[in-house]
């Protein structure tokens, strides 16, 4: 890579970095100027125009980069877990670190959810897709459960952690960890659940 190309690259990823820096829990992406944006990175707004075609483009990579961090926090979580200990309890516990570290990378997720754009919404749901996927085939492999069952428990371990992830964006750290114990608790209870389900689909075979 070039000089060049490695300058603007830098001054692509100070636009994201400048954006996420600005979300927070009274503010969406819907709510950020360019202007700001481009402030906050360094650079005249006119600039901005070198890296993305608008503000939509941006929000969507945004959305893209937030997706794909949280998936490879949660491989590095089952990893973790592979060398002993608990895989829900150390996925949870992975979980609330990045939320820790960085919300805003959950946060553009959960605002652009039920946002009013279309692109956006479909751009979530596609990365919430990623995550029900990637957990379907891993419960699947790793619990030998049928494709539609890893499916249906993959389903809800997602929207039970997203709804957690909601809810641990606006407590105090000391609160994350009750909140944290509870999601633990609610997927094994599912874990259990299908477990349970399969066993008795496989008897009856």
């Amino acid at each position: 890579m070039g000089v060049r190309a490695q300058q603007k690259e830098k001054t692509r990823r100070a636009l994201v970095d400048a954006a996420f820096n600005q979300l927070s829990a009274e503010r969406s992406f819907s709510s950020l100027s360019l202007r700001e944006v481009a402030r906050e990175a360094g650079i005249a707004p006119t600039s901005f125009y070198r890296h993305f075609k608008d503000m939509n483009e941006l929000g969507l990579t945004m959305v893209d980069e937030g997706g794909l961090t949280l998936r490879q926090m949660m491989r590095k979580g089952r990893q973790r877990a592979e060398a002993g200990g608990s895989v829900i309890r150390i996925s949870v516990d992975t979980f609330i670190e990045v939320l820790e570290s960085n919300p805003n990378v959950f946060r553009i997720l959960l605002h652009e959810r039920s946002g009013t754009s279309a692109a956006f919404r479909a751009a979530v749901e596609r990365e919430i897709e990623h995550f029900i996927s990637e957990l379907a085939h891993y419960t699947e492999a790793q619990a030998n459960r049928t494709p539609d069952l890893a499916r249906a428990q993959a389903e809800a371990l997602v929207i039970l952690v997203f709804n957690a992830g909601a809810s641990a964006l606006d407590l105090k750290r000391s609160e994350r960890k009750a909140l944290a114990d509870q999601l633990v608790l609610q997927l094994r209870m599912v874990a259990t659940g299908a477990e349970a389900l399969q066993q008795k689909m496989e008897n009856r075979s």
